[in-house]
């Protein structure tokens, strides 16, 4: 019977969810939080000490810092700042979107200790007796720049005034200071200065006693120094000194250019995934465009509704969210296929292959979702971006890929005009009689001739031959570090024209900043990079920064790590790749058996050491995103290993007892033939993205698409020839010492959640 309201249903539900995006997507777009990699501005990590001995850098203390700092963010205008605390002795601070950064570094690092003395350099009169907000840009009668202060006690300054006068010339100065650092600072060394050398800001002569709360701070200043000086003063002063420990600078047209390369990749590979799809999967394939269209409309406004920051790696994640949302889809779809082969109906396939996937899915995204979780955990900055948009993209693909996929595809299904098992890309001549008695495990594949259990051995002696070079390869080239794990200083310079390395060399020497490592990249040879074994102080990367504007007409792009980051960050690494295996292999060896996990994670190691040997052979920069990325295929690869070993389990139980080891081989080999269709299918859409990423992305992003792609080809590889291969290699050593069968085990299930149409 056809159902032509099920078609109108259909068609109802689709014009309503797309006349609903198309209407907000814009507003949506707008409303995306960019990151500073995507649109310039500066990120600073403080360490924070006291100013006072024997005081304690406590919780209070932090929030105290945070508020003066917050404080001065918005005295200088910016919207939207970003000040967290990390740690016990740390605050990280970010700027998106802000043209002047060297004067916000300053402005923020600067402790403001405001204190007036005399010429002995006793103190008079410090910041607690300004009145709140008392700091002002102004102007003298002479039309000069000045500072004008309001003070709280009008007595308190004619206490002091009196007694800077009784001093008599010359000494009857009052000095400005700020900073003033006691044993090191005095008036007597300054004053023998250049004027424009003096570190203090002005030493006024008092020849009368004045009963006033009105003070002027004149000097050599300019507009703008006197502008800063005031937001500085009414910020109040910092009760603790703050010392760069890692920065990261990215100038505008860095972070424009990133941007809309990398949505550029992003759409690219995702139109290929959607015409793959619909060649492919027909019917299954067309539901999934709209469904990942959907998806990725959510992600955004899940985004926004929790005001996080869309960084280059989040944009990454959203394109590996879509091609995860892309294998559960894969994995119904051949589901869906194997039944209507076995002789069913389509509406019995698509009720039968939605139920059997349901597992599979649950657990492949639970483990992506565990991997995703430790990197949130241990990340920083754009990395515990990637993998916030990385969870939401899990949990979202669920929503969608799993849910909102079969709802729409079971009212179609339903509908009764798509009875045809073509539809699903079956041709009659493929299909069997359902009297015939044909299962699953008995249908033939494209992989028949393919002996994996066979060939175990092999596998075995490639993969020790690849760690043995591995291990050579490691101990003569070692890994090429970046600045996040070895610290120092990472630039970046763009120019408006094509430059020579040569050019960018001389450049460096006659600015004071000598360098003959120099690569020039990008697509019109306009961009250099450079790296620097020493991390730059504050001072040096702004001077640095002001002398490459005036000579190229961009802001550089700098990243400075100190060796005390570079070692916890790779620290942290490791504690998050231990944890992410101990998780997996918890997991896997509850919901299937220890042997399935121990398999699992040797794989994962072969996977994570395969990456890592291929980046010290290449001589590619190791950064945190390439930790980010190992952790993304250690996701991708224990989803391929549990669907493959979902699929023998339940091999194993339509058998029930299996008496020898050839049975045994036999359901191995079958399971790996009837996943490995799925598997390739899975990880191409997957590549293609990637692919995109590395040849159309941001060169930022570049090293980290690389990895993908490694992790992607060996992960699939060993999910099939070592995971599986060393669960039966275990499971036949076992019958070989106790003499037992195994047999049909009963597992938890998940149930069935699938929408009823």
């Amino acid at each position: 019977m056809k159902l032509v309201n099920r078609i109108i249903t259909f068609v109802l539900v689709v014009a309503l969810l797309f006349t609903g995006m198309g209407t907000t997507v814009e507003k949506v777009l707008n409303d995306v939080k960019l990151g500073l990699d995507l649109q310039g501005g500066f990120e600073v990590l403080y360490e924070v000490e006291s100013l006072v001995d024997g005081q304690e850098v406590t919780e209070k203390v932090l929030a105290d810092t945070t508020t003066a700092l917050n404080g001065r963010i918005n005295e200088f205008g910016v919207s939207e700042p970003s000040i967290q605390v990390e740690g016990k002795d740390r605050i990280r601070v970010q700027l998106a979107g802000l043209d002047d950064q060297s004067s916000a570094r300053e402005l923020l690092s600067s402790t403001a200790n405001l204190t007036f003395r005399d010429v002995n350099d006793n103190i008079l009169l410090d910041g607690t007796d300004l009145k709140e907000g008392g700091a002002n840009a102004s102007f003298d009668q002479q039309n000069q720049p000045i500072v004008s202060l309001t003070l709280k006690d009008a007595s308190k300054f004619a206490e002091v005034t009196k007694k800077v006068l009784a001093m008599g010339p010359p000494n009857n100065l009052l000095v400005v200071w700020l900073d003033f650092e006691e044993g090191v600072d005095s008036y007597a060394a300054e004053v023998k200065k250049a004027p424009k050398d003096q570190k203090f800001k002005s030493a006024a002569s008092v020849s009368q006693v004045l009963n006033t709360t009105d003070v002027m701070i004149s000097g050599n200043f300019t507009v703008e120094e006197t502008k800063n000086l005031a937001s500085i003063l009414n910020a109040g002063s910092l009760p603790v000194k703050l010392t760069e420990i890692y920065s990261t600078s990215v100038g505008a047209q860095f972070g424009e250019d990133a941007l809309n390369d990398t949505v550029f990749a992003g759409i690219v590979g995702v139109l290929l995934i959607f015409v793959f799809m619909l060649l492919y999967y027909r019917l299954p394939g067309f539901i999934s465009i709209i469904t990942l269209t959907i998806f990725t409309y959510l992600v955004l406004i899940v985004f926004n509704g929790i005001n996080a920051v869309l960084t280059l790696p989040g944009i990454a994640a959203i394109v590996l969210g879509i091609g995860m949302a892309v294998d559960a889809n894969i994995l119904t779809a051949e589901r869906v296929r194997e039944e209507l082969r076995v002789g069913h109906t389509v509406k019995e396939a698509f009720k039968l292959g939605s139920k059997q996937s349901l597992s599979a899915i649950i657990d492949a995204q639970l483990t992506t979702l565990l991997a995703a979780a430790v990197l949130f955990y241990f990340g920083t900055s754009s990395v515990k971006g990637f993998a916030t948009t990385l969870i939401i993209s899990i949990l979202l693909s669920f929503v969608t890929a799993v849910w909102g996929s079969r709802l729409l595809l079971g009212l179609l299904v339903n509908s009764g005009y798509f009875n045809n098992p073509a539809w699903f890309g079956i041709s009659k001549s493929k299909q069997h009689h359902i009297d015939e008695g044909i299962t699953s495990l008995d249908l033939s594949t494209k992989f028949d001739k393919l002996d994996f259990v066979g060939n175990r051995k092999k596998f075995y002696a490639l993969s020790t031959i690849i760690l043995v070079i591995g291990i050579g390869i490691l101990a003569v080239f070692k890994l090429n570090l970046g600045i996040d794990f070895s610290s120092g200083t990472r630039v970046e310079i763009k120019a408006n024209n094509e430059i020579s390395q040569q050019e960018v060399v001389d450049y460096l020497d006659k600015i004071g900043f000598p360098n003959s490592d120099v690569v020039i990249s990008g697509e019109e040879k306009d961009t250099a990079v450079m790296r620097y074994k020493d991390d730059f102080s504050q001072q040096e990367v702004l001077d640095f920064k002001a002398q490459v504007i005036e000579e190229f007409g961009h802001e550089p792009s700098l990243s400075t790590v100190s060796a005390t980051v570079g070692k916890e960050l790779a620290l942290n690494a490791i504690y998050a790749l231990t944890l992410a295996a101990i998780g997996i292999i918890i997991y896997v060896a509850v919901r299937f058996e220890w042997r399935m996990g121990l398999g699992a994670i040797i794989s994962l190691l072969h996977d994570v050491f395969f990456m890592v040997a291929i980046f010290s052979v290449l001589r590619l920069e190791v950064d945190i995103t390439f930790i980010a990325a190992v952790l993304t295929i250690v996701g991708y690869s224990i989803n391929d290993t549990i669907v493959t070993f979902d699929r023998i389990r339940e091999n194993i139980d339509r058998k029930e007892t299996i008496t020898t080891k050839e049975e045994l081989a036999n359901i191995v080999n079958k399971s790996l033939r009837q996943t490995l269709g799925r598997s390739v299918n899975t990880v191409l859409t997957v590549i293609v993205v990637v692919v995109a990423l590395v040849f159309l992305g941001a060169p930022s992003i570049q090293n980290f698409s690389i990895a993908l792609l490694i992790g992607l080809v060996t992960g699939m590889y060993s999910s099939i020839c070592i995971a599986a291969q060393v669960w039966y290699t275990l499971k036949a050593r076992e019958m070989d010492k106790k003499g037992t069968s195994v047999v049909k085990k009963e597992k938890k299930q998940w149930g069935s959640d699938e929408p009823t149409v």
